[in-house]
Formats: C-alpha cells, structure tokens, sequence
C-alpha cells in the first residue's frame, strides 16, 4: 500500500508488526474511509425543503406540494425566470415586493424533492438575477430566498453546481456580521453544498475567504445557525490538504465551541461539530495536538456512553479512532489504564460490537486497535474486559472486512511495543489465550489473493502463532486449520512482500525436515 515503509529482506520483517503498522495504515485511511462514512450516513449536498426563519416559514406555510407532470413544471420554471428578469428591472413603488415574490415561486420550483428543473433554471439565465438579488443593501427577505435558490441549484449535478461561481463571493460576503443571521445561514448552507461537490471548488472557497467567517459562525450558541456552518466546515476542510483543517483550529474561539457544542448541544448539532472534529483529527497533526490538550477525549466518550442514535455514533467513534492514532505518548496520557475514561471507553467500544449495525462493529473494532496498539497496560485492559470474547465471536463468524478490523485488534494484543531494535516481542500469555479460544482458522481465513492487506494480517498471525506457542504446537496448530495451503498461496505472488514472508514462513517451520520426527 502506498505510503508503508518498504519491506525488509530480513526475516525480522515478519517479526514486526501487527503492532505498529494499524496506526499508519488507519492515518493514511482515515480521510478516504471518514468520508465514506460521512457520505453513506449524510447526503454530502443538501435540498433546503423549509425556511430557515423571518417570515419565511410562514410563507411557506399553505404553499402545495408541487405534483405537475414534468412538462408543466418545466414550463413554470422557466416562466419564474422570467417573471424575475421583469422583477429585477422593475424600478417602481413595488420592486422589492415583486422581486420577492419572483425569487418565492422560483425558490418553490427549486425545491421539489424530487427533480427540481434547475436545469432549466440555469439556460433562463437565473444565475446573474440571482447575484444582483445579493447585492448589499439589499431587503433581508430578498437575499434569503435568492440564496435559497442558489442553495439548492448548488444541490444539483456537478455542472450545475459550477454554476454558482459568478455568486460566491457575495455568499461569502454575507456570512459577516453586516448581514443578518438567517442570511448569513442560508448563504452557509449554499456554500457547503459547493464545498461538497470537489476538491477544485473547496480550494476556490478557501482562496476566496469562506473559511474563517463560517468558523466564527460556530463560536455563537445559536443552535440552528451552528449547526449549518460546522456541517459548511466539514465539508470545506475534508481534504486531502491539510492545511484547512490547521487554519480553523487556529480561528479564535474555535476550540471552546467545539468543546461547549460537544458537551451540552442537541444530538443533531452535536453530531455535526463531531464530523467537523473528525476531519480536523483526520487531517491535521497540529489540530490533533491541539485537540488532545483539551478534555475531547472526556467530553466524545460521555457521549458515546450516552447516545442510541446511529447517526451521532458514527462521528464519534471515527473521532476517538483518529485522535488515538495520534501521538502514542499523549494518547498513553489522556487514556491512562488507572483512570475511569480508559475503561469507559473500552465498555462504550463492546457495547457498540454488540450492535447489530455493521459500521458500528467496523468502527469499533478501529478505535480498539488504535487502542490496543498502545503500552502493554492499555491491552491487558482489553484483554479484561468482554471485548475479547466479543472479538473473537466476530472473527470467527463476522463478515470479511468487519473480521480484518477485528484481526487488527487481536494481533496487537498479542504484541508489546517494539523494542531498541525495532523489534517487538510476544506477548505469551494472550497469543496463547486467543489461540486456545480458536482464532487461528479466522485469521487464516484472511491469507486470500482477494485482499492483500488483510493477508498480510494473517501472515503476521501465523508467524507470531510459529514462533510463539510453546512446545513447538504452532507448527501443528497451523497445518491442522489449513495454514500451510494458505501460505503456498504466496509463495510466488506478485507482490515481493506477501512472496517473501510466505517463503520464509515455509522455509524456517515446513521445510523439508518437517514431519520427520513423526
């Protein structure tokens, strides 16, 4: 994989580690896989169905479901398009009426659940209307519903989204403190539908200004308001640069908000300033650090203990995963074995392996490895407690990428942090433990063509099982659940790793003098 360090042409390469190889495989993961999850759990781009405030819930009030057929839809919309071009041009006493009532049947149009003709919108010529109905200055109800129009044009196709760059700068413009809060939201939430769309139009955002504005937008306590620009934000610093996610750790007032919306919000705003903290964990080293000098780890814990709900869960879990593959000596500090948020977390962790939800199994058999590949205090912990045996159920009977998962726990459990030499030892005791409780045949289920990595995994397991069961059963124990079959697989793959480890597997316990005792 790309990013690993080369392999070894010594056979200490396959000494080494299941131990430290999780925390940089999950690093290099965590954007890739984090946004996985992001987009399977939430659309990435949002439709904007209701008002945000003012009187425009009211207005929505009594407005029908539109169910035309699609020709007459088609026909209205373009005919709201230019009913605001007339609007627009209109200098008499009702101008600011008529554009608003123009901008209300078009934003109607707009909003339909299903397919909105903003196709049609756009050959109209409805963006230019639409940015002079921003300019300052202009009436509050104005710009609201034109970013609202904008909002959900922005929802749309990739072209349809580029669409909007002539308006950008004037969305942003709003989310200062000259214009009012429910615009300055509206705009938020047009702005991170395009910062949902690629990583060419968060790199334009960004140059143009939006970050910090929709930081200071999270400082506040206003609930809706928080809510739209930590879910802007996430969508803005997701990546691959990290430099985003480092700039908005550094806005004024950043930390504590996400800290104060963490401990006392709402599970909705609380859940997108955690996808906000997974990206900054995710990302950047320096928002990690920062992060794991406040009580986070306290503060995500309490409420993974306390939440049922799917949605919040995720972003927690992904959260607590990142920041434990930090910094080993800070993530030994913040998760001391003596105090109570070690255990805690490790029994918040085994009720989620006990969920019926697979992403919930997945993620917290992450965090655990991340966990488990700490001090030997931190794995006796997990040996203690029921994970293991929740552990081994799931790898003997888990689907295949939730098994991987687990495997990365299990084998690091069976391994101390590596010593001077680069070189870690077994731990006896819980190879042995593991091993007698059948976990073998799981990880050799793993030694597949199919899936390189969770090969290697195995292959790892296998060594440590050769050179570790005492009184020489190991060599026994693999060849009765089929490891040797698996080994030869690799003897002459492709990849020069896997073929290395596989012949020296089979040259230092099944060469040719095995067996002849018997």
């Amino acid at each position: 994989m790309a990013g690993e360090t080369p392999p070894s042409h010594r056979r200490d390469s396959i000494k080494q580690t299941v131990g430290n190889a999780a925390v940089q495989r999950r690093r290099q993961l965590a954007v890739s896989v984090a946004k996985e999850r992001r987009e399977a759990m939430f659309r990435t781009k949002r439709l904007c169905m209701e008002g945000i405030s003012m009187n425009l819930e009211a207005a929505t009030n009594g407005e029908k479901m539109i169910d035309e057929e699609p020709p007459v839809l088609e026909s209205q919309t373009s005919k709201a398009v230019e009913e605001l071009k007339l609007a627009v041009s209109f200098k008499g006493k009702d101008a600011v009426q008529n554009k608003v009532n123009a901008l209300r049947e078009l934003r109607r149009l707009l909003s339909r659940s299903g397919f909105p003709f903003v196709e049609v919108a756009l050959k109209s010529g409805a963006i230019p209307l639409l940015a002079q109905c921003l300019s300052f200055g202009s009436e509050d109800e104005q710009v609201l519903e034109a970013a609202w129009c904008l909002t959900n044009i922005a929802a749309g196709t990739p072209e349809q989204t580029n669409a909007l760059l002539p308006t950008l700068p004037l969305l942003i413009a709003h989310l200062g403190e000259k214009s009012s809060l429910s615009v300055s939201e509206q705009c938020a939430w047009a702005l991170g539908n395009v910062a949902g769309e690629s990583d060419e139009l968060r790199d334009l955002l960004i140059s143009q200004g939006a970050l910090i504005p929709l930081a200071k937008m999270m400082v506040p306590d206003n609930g809706s308001t928080v809510r739209t620009a930590a879910w802007a934000l996430s969508n803005l610093i997701k990546g691959p640069d990290p430099d985003a996610a480092t700039e908005l750790i550094k806005v004024d007032g950043v930390v504590d908000a996400i800290l104060r919306h963490l401990k006392k919000s709402d599970i909705e705003l609380a859940t997108e300033v955690s996808w906000v903290v997974v990206y900054l964990s995710a990302l950047s080293d320096v928002a990690t650090s920062v992060l794991m000098r406040t009580d986070i780890v306290q503060i995500l814990v309490d409420r993974l203990a306390a939440s049922n709900n799917l949605q919040s869960i995720i972003p927690l879990l992904r959260s607590l995963g990142n920041l434990m593959s930090g910094d080993a000596y800070t993530t030994n500090v913040v998760l001391d074995p003596g105090h109570e948020i070690t255990d805690s977390i490790i029994r918040s962790l085994s009720k989620c392996l006990k969920s019926e939800h697979r992403f919930l199994k997945k993620e917290a058999a992450w965090v655990l490895s991340n966990i488990a590949a700490g001090s030997v205090a931190h794995k006796q912990l997990i040996c203690k407690s029921e994970a293991v045996s929740l552990l081994l159920q799931l790898l003997a009977g888990a689907p295949f990428d939730i098994k991987k998962e687990v495997a990365y726990v299990l084998g690091n459990l069976c391994v101390a942090p590596a010593d001077g030499l680069g070189r870690p030892s077994l731990l006896l005791d819980h190879l042995v433990s593991f091993v007698r409780n059948g976990c073998l045949c799981g990880f050799i289920d793993l030694v597949s063509p199919a899936d390189l990595e969770a090969a290697r995994i195995g292959l790892h397991f296998i060594e440590l099982v050769l050179r570790g069961m005492p009184n020489g059963e190991g060599q026994k124990l693999v060849e009765k659940a089929g490891g040797i079959d698996a080994i030869e697989q690799f003897q002459f793959h492709e990849n020069d790793d896997l073929r290395m480890m596989a012949g020296l597997l089979v040259d230092s316990y099944f060469g040719e003098t095995y067996g002849l005792d018997e």
